[in-house]
């Protein structure tokens, strides 16, 4: 029962800083969306959006935040 709770506790800390995050990228106006690699095209009637820079570069970081909470969690 107590590692449930110590992964929900996890769970919640990372949502925490997840939502922390996403009121940073809001506030600094930082270009999420709008990278260079991410694919747009727009016709008279049709529109497709995939962000494959911005989808890679949040993987990246969560992947990095995530390894380091890890590492310490074994400490």
């Amino acid at each position: 029962m107590e590692s449930f709770g110590r992964t929900l506790l996890l769970i919640g800390l990372v949502l925490v800083l997840l939502g922390g995050l996403i009121v940073l990228v809001a506030r600094f106006n930082l270009p999420l969306g709008r990278l260079p690699g991410d694919i747009r095209i727009e016709r008279e009637n049709f529109r497709f959006y995939f962000p494959l820079a911005t989808g890679l570069l949040i993987s990246l970081v969560l992947t990095v935040i995530l390894n380091l909470i890890a590492r310490l969690w074994k400490k």
